[in-house]
């Protein structure tokens, strides 16, 4: 479903010279899977993320999602995803139902079949008792509620998920879990980036380790405890990170 070869970002550093965010960034994600990206601060993650919900332009290398090409098919790309980040990106004015409404005419839905999706979403999500209410009225967990919402009126079968748990409670990181389950359970592609090594492991049939934009390491936790002769994903983590 999502194919990444040798993915490359390349940044103008204002000191002079280039820094490369993301280097030859290559994997893959297939329906139905969770593939976690982790990495320290400025590994790369957000980039590629970014790069893969189309924010922003590769320097080189190539990424499809859904057999459409990142780049000359950007249009396309970005009907088939659903991207959902800690910062949810809410038009304040707008009521919760209102941003749901705004986001499915944004994806081409309109009429019966929008309010009937939007119904459905709010009561999916539990949010009848603020649906109404103003988006900068809402609690952090709330407003994590509309955006998960928006991020999927249009139903599309990859999400992209860039630590979306981060900063929320509990109760909400854990909407957010069971979300992302639910998502892997009705076949759709589930990438998404975390620095909670307890979250990676409930969630991930694949995990992926960046430092430095390289990838370090690469597969399933059980592979990664052999290779890095650790079950503590913790531990694992730290060696892959200081093999670069």
């Amino acid at each position: 479903m999502v194919e990444v070869r040798e993915l490359t970002k390349i940044y103008s550093s204002k000191k002079g010279g280039d820094v490369k965010a993301v280097d030859k960034l290559s994997f893959n994600c297939a329906a139905g899977e969770i593939y976690g990206l982790l990495g320290p601060n400025g590994a790369g993650k957000t980039t590629t993320l970014r790069m893969l919900s189309t924010a922003l332009k590769p320097t080189s290398g190539a990424a499809s999602i859904a057999g459409l090409d990142l780049v000359t098919q950007a249009d396309d790309v970005r009907r088939k995803i659903g991207f959902l980040s800690s910062g949810t990106g809410l038009y304040r004015r707008l009521t919760a139902r209102e941003m749901l409404v705004y986001f499915g005419k944004l994806n081409g839905m309109q009429g019966d079949s929008l309010q009937a999706r939007v119904d459905e979403l709010i009561k999916l999500m539990d949010m009848d008792s603020f649906a109404s209410r103003k988006c900068d009225k809402l609690s952090s967990g709330q407003k994590q509620r509309v955006s998960i919402c928006r991020s999927i009126v249009h139903d599309p079968p990859v999400m992209i998920f860039d630590e979306p748990a981060d900063g929320l409670d509990v109760i909400a990181a854990e909407t957010i879990d069971n979300f992302i389950k639910d998502c892997r359970s009705e076949g759709k592609c589930v990438i998404f980036s975390t620095h909670v090594m307890r979250e990676a492991e409930k969630l991930c049939d694949r995990i992926g380790i960046i430092h430095k934009g390289l990838l370090c390491a690469e597969g399933t936790l059980e592979t990664l405890s052999k290779k890095f002769d650790s079950k503590d994903l913790e531990i694992i983590f730290r060696r892959a990170v200081e093999s670069v």
